[in-house]
């Protein structure tokens, strides 16, 4: 039997100790790598981390052992060593026979080395439990460095490459698309409002609300922006509810959408009319909306790709109506309707119930918040967003001031719920011009009902269960038309019926609660204090301060202001229907 060396090289140990001391080391060193790397878990899989140096290795030596010696060219520690897992494996390994033989590798000590660029995880192995691995103590002054495991250095990204991280969505918009949609977007109905409001609130109150709501929407705006491109899982306003508050705030906010697209439909419809009605005043407007189901109900059966492109109508109208206002002021040279001449105005505030109307119908020219995420991922470079925002409210504000202004100059405090109305019972103003305008007023909403609906009755559908699935891979590629296949069991046919009734209803609604409420101003004012301030103020600072856990300042003044000004103005527009 050949006889055991008396001293041999292991990991960094130099010779001098015995065959026993080297098991006994390999021992502590296993143990105290198990107990502070791994769980139990990880104990079966017999790994653990080495970050001792590996000097190089005497040929003779491993000799005896059948290792094969590797050279040490590099500083870089090894990743993993694997060493066997019980004592009785140990000794018939170590006290093995010698064999003439090549030194071979036939239980590699060393592994390859990992990549540092991408972290990998101890795998469970499928290796049977050691239940009866006795507990090693380690002494004291053993060479620590010896029992950490190997470990990533991974450093605290800086402030500056934080804010340099960023998704790749996809987005096609470039920065002028993305700012021009988003003024389209915030330039609505609203705008014509604007004169009404400051006939409640004064030149004072009403210059420092639509400033402040425009400061203030454009700061929501860039909340849920943030929100969004921090998390690629987040798509829509929807989503950062429920990433803040939970899946059960889902259906409250798919409520609160569906009132508000149901309220700005109830919109459309009373300014349709009461336009159609000064152009044609031989009919009521209640007639006017009757008969506008005949030509809405048609078109809610559009496919979107469609009627998305008379969104355009709504964009000519707006600044068709800027023009006409700016030329009949300045065309006309005496009161009412002439900035030459200007109208009673008042400084200050009328009364509180005026002011909190006011509320209202500022704020409902800023409620543009709910398509803010969708804007925000489809840019090519998100990063420019805050900029392109900054820009798109400072375009819509500086026009709604200017519209306010000019409507509140030239009719004073007896200017109409809509400064449309006034054009056209104002003598003295080019009359083509002005039926044209009117005209673009009588055919936008008509436009614009079927695409405000869309989303809702697609909403509606998918709370009521009535929505049709599309058709499974394998049904696409037997059918021609396999997206209007649905599975079987579905009951297609019936749900359809359900789809048409409820879109037909929804229409009807809209139609019977403009009759039932024909104050243009009080909708609007109900609109912007309720939805818009839920949806453009209290709900993007809300997920601002539950996700960060902490609440600002300025984010609490902000969120008392917009409940106690949502509060005051949905009463006062309750007060003057």
């Amino acid at each position: 039997m050949t006889s055991l060396p008396t001293a041999f090289s292991v990991a960094s140990f130099s010779s001098g100790q015995s065959v026993r001391d080297a098991i006994a080391s390999c021992s502590r060193v296993t143990a105290a790598s198990d107990a502070e790397t791994f769980s139990d878990d990880d104990e079966e899989a017999g790994l653990f981390h080495d970050e001792g140096v590996v000097s190089a290795v005497q040929d003779d030596d491993l000799d005896q052992f059948g290792w094969e010696a590797e050279d040490d060219t590099s500083n870089h520690r090894p990743a993993y060593t694997q060493l066997p897992s019980t004592n009785r494996q140990r000794d018939r390994e170590f006290f093995a026979p010698k064999k003439n033989r090549r030194p071979r590798e036939t239980t590699p000590l060393l592994r390859k080395a990992i990549s540092f660029s991408t972290p990998t995880y101890p795998r469970r192995l499928s290796t049977p439990a050691i239940a009866d691995r006795p507990t090693h103590v380690v002494p004291e002054g053993f060479a620590s460095d010896l029992l950490q495991p190997p470990q990533t250095q991974h450093r605290r990204p800086s402030a500056s490459s934080a804010r340099s991280l960023r998704y790749n969505y996809g987005g096609k918009s470039t920065f002028g698309q993305t700012l021009f949609n988003s003024i389209a977007i915030l330039l609505g109905i609203g705008m014509l409002s604007e004169p009404l409001a400051f006939a409640f609130s004064g030149w004072v109150g009403g210059t420092t609300l639509i400033v402040g709501y425009g400061f203030i929407s454009c700061y929501t705006a860039k909340i849920l922006a943030r929100i969004v491109l921090s998390d690629p899982r987040v798509r829509s306003y929807a989503d950062i509810g429920r990433k803040a508050f939970g899946q059960s705030s889902m259906l409250f906010i798919s409520l609160l959408f569906c009132f508000e697209l149901f309220s700005v439909s109830v919109v459309l419809v009373t300014l349709y009319a009461d336009s159609l009605h000064s152009l044609i005043p031989e009919y009521p407007t209640t007639t006017y909306k009757l008969w506008g189901l005949l030509f809405l109900i048609p078109t809610i059966f559009l496919p979107l790709s469609l009627i998305s492109y008379t969104s355009i109508l709504g964009i000519l109208s707006s600044i068709l109506i800027i023009f006409v206002i700016f030329i009949d002021g300045f065309s006309k040279p005496d009161t009412p309707g002439s900035f030459w001449s200007p109208a009673e105005t008042n400084f200050g505030i009328k009364n509180t119930n005026s002011l909190g109307v006011a509320f209202g119908l500022f704020m409902a020219g800023f409620s543009g918040h709910s398509v803010i995420p969708s804007l925000a991922r489809d840019m090519i470079d998100p990063t420019q967003f805050d900029r392109m925002i900054n820009w798109a409210f400072f375009i819509a504000t500086l026009l709604y001031t200017l519209i306010g202004y000019a409507g509140y100059l030239m009719f004073g405090n007896n200017v109409s719920e809509e400064i449309s109305m006034d054009l056209v019972k104002t003598s003295g103003y080019s009359p083509i011009l002005n039926q044209i305008a009117l005209w673009m007023l009588v055919i936008s909403p008509l436009s614009k009902f079927a695409l405000t609906t869309q989303p809702l009755n697609a909403t509606i559908e998918i709370l009521l269960g009535i929505d049709v699935p599309l058709s499974s891979p394998e049904d696409m590629v037997t059918k021609s038309n396999g997206l209007t296949v649905a599975p079987q069991g579905s009951h297609v046919a019936l749900k359809r019926i359900y789809a048409i009734s409820q879109r037909i209803t929804v229409t009807v609604l809209s139609v019977m609660v403009s009759i039932l409420v024909p104050d243009f101003g009080a909708m609007m004012a109900f609109l912007g204090s309720f939805a818009a301030f839920l949806l453009c103020l209290i709900g993007p600072i809300s997920a601002k301060v539950v996700l960060a856990g902490r609440c600002g300042l300025l984010d609490g003044i902000l969120l008392v202001s917009g409940v106690t000004m949502a509060i005051w103005g949905t009463v006062a527009a309750f007060l003057t229907v």
